[in-house]
């Protein structure tokens, strides 16, 4: 029978119906494959990515006085900011107070304001506890008597500025900057700014740690790569053992080493290296020391990861060819490395963005990093929009870092072993 009766007989598959097929085989194994993947996807949702979407949406949220005081958040929104508002919106300023006092929110009402101008809080505090019981024939006469700064333009316009969400403030206060009653932009000077000063100390901390690594992980990569299996294997051993220890315990281990009476400034002292206790501790060298020591198995392992896919071969035609064992170490070998050398420059640099506990620890006055600020924010200012808004400046600057890092050495191409 000819081939073309062949693929026309009835009943016979034809090339179509395979790939049907084949493609329909794809699709329910890719469906299995989702549905195993199911309840971790929706664990990392609710426990990991659903809360930090939350805490960065802070960072522009505004609830406190529209939810405390909603009457009078219509009223500010319909102002048009000249002046002083009519009696109505002083009415319903009187009547907001004695609400949120009644309902326990005028403290939260208060330190939101407060956060606009230091002695709103007391203004607003005084003024609903000296309220009339009786409502006077005029409220706004009343409010003035009461206090003057009720009738300052300036006070009205911060009052409809802390009613209005979304709101700039939070990410404006982050980079130490707020919005004037006029509507510009000022900014502290820098000997008075805290915010951009602890962005540049968490970059300049983070750069440093991640130098400090790669200059004392590099040739411990090398000794693993190159060694005989038995005796890296070995080796390895001391890299991987920091993993099971918790991170709280390593570092408390150095408090205890670094101290002035501690085991090694007894040690360089009596070995006559140092005369008197060096300063260890409670400064940068410290905080450098703990979360160097810390980060550094990150860089080993991923320099050691593209190391092993180095074949020798290369540096031994080099040499064969007459070139000197450094200049073939420097012109051949390295090149080869680099892509771990990035990831795990990356890799460290990243993590050690978010540093807390070792810079707490170990670190003075003059080395808070931003995460330490975060931290401030929200246990103890309890201010979750200026957290957020910190943390939604160290996720962008984390972004911008990967994607220079991927655009110069193409991270997310590596292959690893």
């Amino acid at each position: 029978m000819p081939a073309s009766a062949q693929r026309t007989a009835p009943g016979s598959p034809t090339r179509a119906d395979g790939r049907a097929s084949f493609q329909k085989a794809r699709r329910r194994a890719s469906m299995q494959a989702l549905l195993l993947a199911l309840p971790l996807l929706v664990f990392l949702l609710a426990t990991f990515i659903a809360p930090i979407m939350l805490l960065l949406a802070r960072s522009v949220e505004n609830r406190e006085m529209p939810d405390s005081m909603p009457a009078l958040t219509r009223a500010l929104d319909a102002w048009d900011g000249r002046g002083v508002p009519d009696e109505h919106t002083f009415a319903l300023l009187a009547a907001g107070l004695r609400e949120a006092q009644q309902s326990g929110q005028l403290g939260t009402v208060a330190r939101r304001l407060n956060f606009a101008q230091p002695e709103f809080r007391s203004l607003l505090m005084r003024t609903a506890r000296q309220l009339p019981a009786a409502a006077p024939p005029a409220w706004k006469p009343a409010l003035v008597g009461l206090d003057e700064r009720w009738n300052a333009p300036e006070t009205w316009r911060l009052l409809k500025r802390a009613a209005a969400s979304p709101t700039p403030d939070y990410l404006l206060a982050a980079v130490d900057a707020q919005a004037t009653p006029q509507g510009a932009v000022a900014f502290v000077p820098d000997n008075a700014s805290v915010y951009r000063q602890a962005f540049v100390r968490t970059i300049s901390i983070s750069a440093t740690v991640t130098l400090l690594c790669l200059v004392l992980g590099y040739p411990v990569a090398w000794l693993l790569a190159n060694l005989p299996a038995k005796s890296s294997n070995r080796l390895m051993l001391l890299v991987i053992v920091p993993f099971w220890t918790s991170l709280l315990v390593r570092t408390t281990a150095w408090y205890v080493l670094l101290q002035p009476g501690g085991v090694i400034n007894s040690l360089l002292m009596g070995l006559g290296l140092a005369t008197h206790p060096l300063p260890l501790i409670f400064n940068r060298a410290g905080v450098l020391i703990g979360m160097t020591h810390v980060l550094l198995p990150y860089m080993i392992l991923a320099i050691y990861s593209v190391m092993k896919s180095v074949s020798p071969v290369y540096v031994r035609a080099a040499q064969s060819l007459g070139a000197h064992p450094f200049t073939a170490f420097v012109r051949i070998y390295i090149p080869q490395t680099l892509p771990g050398v990035g990831a795990g420059c990356f890799l460290v640099f990243v993590l050690a963005l978010g540093y807390y506990i070792t810079p707490a620890l170990l670190g003075g006055a003059g080395d808070e990093m931003i995460s330490q600020l975060i931290a401030l924010q929200t246990n103890t200012q309890l201010n979750w929009g200026l957290a957020g808004a910190l943390s939604a400046y160290l996720v962008i600057f984390t972004a911008i870092v990967y994607f220079l890092f991927n655009r110069i050495v193409g991270i997310d191409r590596l292959r690893f072993g």
